[in-house]
């Protein structure tokens, strides 16, 4: 048996394997896996391996809707996660779909986040292993062939000859065996299901070359091809570690908001007692008791105590939010200094926090359904392989060539048309992109999304944290000076945001000794007899000053000062813009970009930065089911939106945008869902992800047309008996040369075509100005 009979059945065996230990267990609880729906029906989410392009998702979704009472199934391309729905009232038949995936030649296993990380993991250094090993194979193989090519036009013995190509065979079968796994695997799970996916083409070359060559040395001929079958591989293996690197990973999104949730809840019994339970034993109408530092297990109401809430993570503001009886508080947002009672309006299942993840899950699914340049041109690229090599061998045994020579020349059509090119053609570009805008300060989550970067005409931003500044500071204005000084200590015995930009604001270098903080009110402490006090209008007698500053500017909040039965203080305190956000709108604006502001802000806010930037179009007080809608208008009406946020509650709508950007700083959630982040106190990567994207879709388009180009010119001459199958491979490696070049080119410095020069990120401000 041969190095290739042995791969072929180590891959029939490795198959085989895997079946049997992924067959579903019929005595297996998949209960916890399954979720109920507020329409009352189920729904599981599956981790599926060996999806590799959008004729998978196809695939998949048409082979799952024959199966008794499933509603629908949707797989996100993105991160392999399929999710299927039953209808209602109706048991859910988990091991049926994996039965059901299996016969498709797919492995999956219901979805947990640290699964699927160890998944891509191990398919990562899978991958690595097998790039190593072909590139080594390559260049010890090709010195061996250089040599021979040599000794053909000299004086090199057919005895040598046949030695260094029997040594070339004992290098080149058991690389070619384990490097080419990956597509050796695809491309069984694929005929196995009926199916011929883009591995089949790419096996049947190597294994048809790499039997041609042994042939051809048994036989003592001048030529063999070992070289042109691992060099194959090692390009095509380049291309796939390059997708696999930059391929989105989604799952952070699961894991994130896993992080926000609290496994467990203090439940307050009518008879005063308390319990630990678990969240899925509340119910709307209990009473759950919220310790400093925990995070609220359920949406509700206050009952009892006060406290400050910092909910940043899930309505997108930064400054913490005192609470108190009758307010409302919602599941993910983390207790501050007090002990609160709260009666449950939403448990688990629905509360704010699951509305996000249905929201943020739905548009991801419908976004992972827009094919990308690469899926587009594999749907036609596998079939026209095909027929060529077919034509190419029936044509020759047509006009009365033998079965060798018609061999031959149909595996040169096969190498010569070798997705190696188009492998490559957008993969380099997105990782020679990524580079250039790391080097610019933005972090590319997800390669596919220069595509979408470049076809943006409309821009959303988010208020709070993205044209703003996440801290909030001082705002400019005349205060007594030693007031300030004297509240400033004070602020440094608190954590609340206001007081910390109060602290930093007038340079407070020592706390008073003794300060005390009042839950949800302020912090207090007595110095010489007198009594300080600093927080809340109401803790510090201060209203009428409060509403003094906050009519002279409606964006600010508030921090009062009083020093026993003197004069109060009032400070106002805002988040300030960025300090390029106006140049950077001119510059949108300059490019023929519409902008528009849309926040769940109050409305005065949200008008002041909107009339301070120009921006003519905003939405105040928007829910995140608002903000989706408001995106999804947009993109109904023809437009493509990128949205620019940071907050729990931008997540789904960055997810729903046909592209979108996050600051570094924004919630983990937010950052998982972003296609891309970006670093700095400025705005300009706005305006550099824009310019990166047009110029990598050009190279990529370039690319694929190079491609094209290369086929219909090396085909014909493949299929004409010009080319070996040595010349096709040596044809087939220049190719993808040029690819590589031309998408070095995207390592040029990204510059905004619009708007000033000076777009950079500058330093902190201590106090926000009137701008």
């Amino acid at each position: 048996m041969c190095c290739t009979d042995m791969a072929l059945a180590y891959v029939e065996a490795h198959a085989s394997w895997s079946e049997a230990n992924t067959r579903p267990s019929l005595g297996r609880d998949y209960t916890a896996f399954v979720a109920t729906l507020p329409d009352g029906s189920a729904r599981a989410e599956f981790a599926v391996e060996g999806v590799r392009c959008a004729a998978c998702m196809t695939a998949i979704e048409r082979g799952l809707a024959p199966l008794p009472d499933v509603a629908s199934a949707r797989l996100n391309f993105s991160d392999r996660r399929l999710a299927v729905t039953w209808r209602r009232e109706v048991e859910p038949d988990i091991p049926a779909v994996l039965a059901a995936l299996a016969a498709l030649g797919y492995t999956a296993q219901p979805f947990t986040p640290g699964r699927l990380a160890d998944a891509e993991a191990a398919e990562t250094k899978r991958l690595i292993r097998a790039l190593a090993v072909a590139g080594f194979a390559s260049m010890n193989v090709m010195l061996l062939a250089i040599s021979v090519w040599a000794g053909n036009v000299s004086d090199m013995t057919p005895e040598n000859r046949d030695l260094f190509h029997w040594i070339q065979a004992v290098i080149a079968l058991p690389a070619a065996a384990y490097a080419g796994r990956p597509f050796y695997e695809g491309a069984f799970r694929g005929l196995k299901a009926g199916r011929v996916t883009m591995d089949f083409p790419i096996t049947l070359g190597v294994v048809l070359t790499l039997v041609m060559s042994v042939v051809e040395s048994l036989s003592g001929a001048t030529h063999a091809y070992f070289d042109g079958a691992v060099m194959l591989l090692f390009f095509l293996l380049i291309g796939r570690v390059l997708d696999q690197t930059m391929r989105r990973r989604t799952r952070a999104f699961a894991e994130n908001l896993a992080a926000l949730r609290s496994e467990r809840a203090t439940l307050a019994e009518p008879d005063g007692g308390l319990r630990d339970v678990p969240l899925t034993e509340l119910t709307p109408g209990a009473r759950i008791l919220v310790r400093p530092g925990e995070r609220v297990p359920a949406d509700g109401v206050v009952e009892h105590g006060a406290s400050d809430l910092d909910q940043s993570l899930v309505t997108g503001e930064t400054a913490a939010v005192t609470v108190r009886g009758g307010e409302r508080v919602f599941a993910g947002a983390l207790n501050g200094s007090g002990a609160l009672t709260v009666r449950v309006t939403a448990a688990a299942g629905s509360t704010l926090l699951d509305e996000v993840e249905g929201l943020m899950r739905r548009a991801l699914e419908a976004r992972s359904r827009v094919l990308v340049l690469a899926d587009r041109a594999t749907r036609l690229y596998v079939p026209l392989v095909h027929a060529a090599a077919a034509l190419t061998l029936v044509g020759w045994l047509a006009a009365g060539a033998g079965w060798h020579a018609a061999l031959l020349d149909a595996v040169a059509v096969l190498i010569v048309t070798c997705p190696c090119a188009l492998g490559l053609a957008i993969p380099a570009v997105q990782v020679v992109a990524a580079g250039a805008l790391f080097r610019e300060g933005v972090l590319l989550n997800d390669g596919t999304a220069l595509e979408r970067f470049a076809q943006v005409d409309t821009v959303v931003f988010d208020k709070t944290g993205t044209l703003t500044l996440p801290e909030p500071v001082l705002t400019a204005g005349t205060f007594d000076h030693d007031s300030l000084e004297t509240a400033a200590r004070l602020a440094l015995s608190s954590r609340h945001p206001m007081a910390t930009a109060l602290a930093v604001a007038a340079g407070g270098s020592e706390p008073f000794p003794g300060a005390e903080e009042a839950a949800g009110l302020g912090v207090r402490a007595q110095v010489d007899g007198v009594e300080l006090r600093l927080g809340s209008a109401l803790f510090c007698g201060a209203e009428a000053e409060a509403a003094a500053a906050l009519e002279a500017d409606p964006e600010a909040s508030v921090i009062c000062f009083r020093a026993g039965d003197g004069s109060p203080a009032a400070f106002p305190v805002r988040q300030g813009l960025r300090p390029d956000a106006a140049e950077v709108v001119a510059g949108l604006a300059a490019l023929g970009h519409r902008v528009l502001v849309l926040s769940g802000d109050r409305a005065a806010a949200v008008e002041a930065v909107a009339r301070r930037l120009g921006v003519a179009e905003w939405e105040a007080g928007l829910a995140p089911r608002d903000k989706i809608a408001r995106i999804e208008e947009l993109q109904r009406a023809g437009h493509r939106v990128m949205m620019v946020g940071d907050g729990l509650n931008d997540a789904p709508a960055l997810a729903a945008a046909h592209a979108s950007l996050s600051p570094v700083t924004a919630a983990h959630v937010s950052q998982a869902a972003a296609d891309a982040l970006f670093l700095g106190r400025g705005l300009a990567p706005v305006l550099s992800v824009l310019t990166a994207g047009r110029r990598a879709r050009r190279l990529m388009l370039q690319n694929l047309w190079f491609s094209a180009a290369y086929n219909v010119l090396a085909v014909p001459l493949a299929a004409a008996g010009l080319l070996t199958p040595l010349f096709a491979a040596l044809a087939m490696s220049g190719s993808s040369l040029v690819v590589t070049a031309n998408a070095m080119r995207a390592r040029l410095k990204t510059k905004a075509s619009a708007g000033p020069a000076t777009l950079r990120s500058s330093a902190a401000v201590p106090v926000a100005g009137a701008a």
